[in-house]
């Protein structure tokens, strides 16, 4: 599976599932009930789907730019955690707002998060590569076959 069909079932199955994970850990860490931080973790979600579109469409516009495209576990590693660092730029004035508290206690929250979601997220990109393949920035370009001269003559 390739281009915008992967990209829709990815974020898709990514958010879904790090959405019930958001949930249940901020209600664990802000003392804060589900129905209160359920909404926020859809509100994160839907800041995060954006994100990750745009995030996934600009790393594999570097990667295809690569010598090796080879999803190594370090490039992996690399954009699990930036893309969740740049994320942090629009979550914590969001969290701080929703849940009444500080920007460093939004900050402590989130960062919690940011323990916890790359973690996820590359459990879930591994998981997600190995069911539907990885996407054509990732892998090797095919070398086309050397022309033969014509040998046969009529």
């Amino acid at each position: 599976m390739q281009g915008i069909q992967r990209k829709i079932v990815y974020v898709t199955a990514f958010e879904i599932i790090g959405m019930t994970i958001s949930t249940l850990w901020l209600t664990l860490l802000s003392g804060e009930s589900p129905t209160s931080t359920g909404p926020l973790a859809l509100m994160i979600t839907s800041i995060a789907v954006i994100w990750n579109l745009l995030y996934n469409t600009a790393f594999e516009y570097w990667e295809i730019r690569q010598v090796s495209r080879t999803r190594t576990v370090w490039r992996r590693v690399v954009h699990a955690i930036g893309f969740q660092i740049t994320l942090v730029v629009y979550l914590i004035p969001l969290i701080a707002w929703w849940l009444n508290i500080t920007l460093w206690q939004a900050f402590v929250l989130d960062f919690a998060l940011m323990l916890i979601i790359p973690c996820y997220s590359f459990v879930f990109n591994y998981v997600f590569d190995g069911l539907f393949g990885v996407p054509l920035s990732a892998q090797q370009p095919v070398a086309e076959p050397a022309i033969q001269g014509a040998s046969a003559s009529n």
